[in-house]
């Protein structure tokens, strides 16, 4: 068997072992949900982070990286900026709000209409975008490998399943975190020796940018790439700082662990795009014929191989392997996330309040349990089905369902913090009038329309449409429409009932009051029970990175996988040794 397949076996027993460690973690629907609200800053700002990235990220992403330029790492410091916001502001409140999932966030503040409006606006949204992701990785996996495409989605999706299944968030948290790790590594040390192979970083440059090295190629009006450049920023902010996906945040040990946890997502969103476009960029510069690649099963998206490429050709033999397992690291923490937030969100927003007749926790952790499992066949049937949808690009299709099916569910979710007095239909009537605006720019919006609108000379390129029409006109669109339509409804506020009004004045009372908790001897060992279980799995994980370094390669080839099994490893010793020391057993004598 090819040895880069081996690697990627031996991942997934990794992380189906992760989920059995944590497997008497989760105990009752707070721990299975959000770990109790106990996880400490790193495994927290670990998985904001994953959050943020799939197999998008070394395909698609890369893929745009030969011929727009510095252009596509936009997309990651826009959201480097959205967490630095969730850092001054979002991630507080987001814990603050004290609860289990987000939506019973929205039903204190909008009411309980406005939580199933959110629920089923938000639910089947995510199952879509994390099957997009799971087929994308597929269809490249078995371009490049040779691996059946059926047989990739439905492996991987049963490994994230288990996973979840078993350890519920803490699993989800750490394995996040774990991947964070692997990937950073790897992708640093490919991003090394992609400079070292160019003679340094500015030769790198020069012969790996376009000519228009911040615009790229495809782009005949350089307005319209400022507007698109404005309105990701603006996408981003409204992605990463919103009620529906504050979940993470809601399972921070206190207000401060949720603060710094955004910042460490900022700081690594801010770094990452510096190291991981540097080997696309060289492929742009010595791999330019993306003829010769060899790679015909991709069709017109060759370009989606462009990360392979450098490390097939580049890197020593097996660290294909850790890409393709870094990708699916990167995949399987978004679709987990889907996993285990959707299950939360259907057992408190549904199940609990109309249909639970048995309110013991055994009972809500198997129909928990159950939940996952749906949403884990769901989510891998519809990965399957998306296998003929060949008419989108991953970048672009990843793009227009974020900005014309996502947008109009974020803004509500977001402006409720701001805005106090709004009446409850300002929800759901936010998010329908937003829906008719993604459906006018999906449906009514051409080529032509904009060339008339703008009066323009010349046509559109087919970049210049695809990104208006995926970001640009959705963002401009429900910022001009979507969002004055919930201020607005402030004319319209009539006092709630009693009820109403209790529930509104327990969120802003919530959001508005720091969690601060007091070290005890319970505590810290919890918090000592993380650093230790993270700690060791580092530390197995460097034992078989260091085994990589017995495949035959150069003596160059072999340090590498020493140095990525170093730096693990001694990751997993400062865990061990930035554990706070436990108070001492009182000993009493009678």
């Amino acid at each position: 068997m090819d040895i880069d397949i081996v690697i990627v076996l031996v991942y997934f027993l990794f992380l189906i072992a992760l989920g059995w460690v944590f497997r008497s973690a989760a105990d009752n629907t707070s721990e299975y949900f959000r770990g109790g609200g106990r996880m400490l800053w790193w495994m927290v700002g670990s998985s904001a982070f994953m959050m943020a990235l799939s197999a998008m990220t070394f395909t698609g992403l890369m893929g745009k990286a030969l011929t727009s330029g510095m252009s596509v790492a936009v997309v990651f410091f826009a959201n480097a900026l959205g967490y630095f916001c969730n850092y001054l502001f979002f991630a507080a409140k987001a814990r603050q709000m004290r609860v289990i999932t987000p939506l019973e966030g929205a039903r204190m503040r909008l009411g309980k209409l406005n939580e199933q409006v959110f629920t089923w606006a938000n639910v089947p949204l995510s199952v879509l975008q994390a099957a997009i992701w799971l087929n994308g990785l597929a269809v490249f996996t078995s371009a490049v490998v040779d691996v059946p495409l059926e047989q990739t989605i439905v492996g991987a999706g049963l490994v994230v399943l288990f996973m979840s299944l078993v350890g519920g968030s803490w699993a989800v948290i750490a394995s996040d975190f774990m991947q964070m790790i692997i990937i950073t590594v790897m992708t640093f040390v490919a991003a090394f020796v992609a400079v070292w192979k160019s003679g340094g970083v500015t030769n790198l440059l020069e012969v790996g940018l376009p000519t228009e090295q911040l615009i790229g190629e495809g782009y005949s009006y350089t307005y319209l790439f400022t507007g698109w450049f404005i309105c990701i920023f603006v996408k981003q902010f409204f992605s990463t700082n919103n009620m529906v996906d504050s979940y993470r945040f809601i399972a921070s040990k206190d207000t401060k662990n949720a603060r710094k946890a955004a910042l460490l997502a900022c700081a690594l969103m801010i770094v990452g795009p510096l190291m991981w476009f540097l080997p696309a960029w060289f492929v742009a510069g010595n791999y330019p014929d993306t003829s010769t690649w060899g790679l015909t099963g991709l069709g017109n998206k060759v370009a989606d191989a462009t990360y392979y490429i450098f490390v097939k050709r580049e890197m020593p033999v097996g660290m294909v392997g850790l890409m393709l397992a870094a990708m699916f690291a990167a995949t399987m923490s978004s679709m987990d996330s889907a996993l285990n937030r959707n299950a939360g969100i259907i057992l408190k927003s549904v199940y609990e309040p109309y249909f639970c007749k048995d309110f013991s926790e055994k009972n809500l952790m198997f129909v928990s349990k159950v939940l996952t499992a749906a949403f884990g066949i769901i989510i891998i049937i519809t990965g399957l089905f998306l296998t003929s949808l060949k008419e989108f690009g991953l970048f672009d299709l990843m793009m227009l369902v974020g900005t014309l099916v996502g947008f109009p569910v974020l803004i509500p979710s977001i402006l409720c913090f701001f805005i106090r007095k709004t009446p409850d239909w300002a929800g759901w009537g936010t998010i329908l009038v937003g829906m008719c605006v993604s459906a006018i720019i999906a449906f009514g919006i051409t080529p032509q329309t904009i060339e008339s609108l703008l009066n323009l000379d010349t046509p559109l390129t087919a970049r210049e449409f695809s990104e208006m029409k995926s970001v640009t006109l959705g963002v401009i669109g429900h910022m001009a429409i979507t969002l004055p339509f919930f201020v607005l409804s402030q004319f319209f506020y009539k006092e709630p009932s009693p009820e109403r009004a209790a529930d509104i004045e327990k969120f802003f009372n919530n959001i508005d009051t720091e969690i601060v908790l007091e070290e005890t001897e319970t505590s810290i060992m919890m918090d000592n029970k993380q650093h230790d279980l993270l700690a060791k799995m580092l530390l197995v994980a460097s034992v078989f990175l260091a085994a990589l370094a017995l495949i035959p390669n150069p003596m160059w080839g072999r340090g590498l996988f020493l140095v990525v099994a170093g730096v693990v490893a001694a990751i997993g010793v400062l865990l061990i040794y930035s554990k706070k020391k436990e108070p001492a057993l009182q000993v009493t004598h009678s």
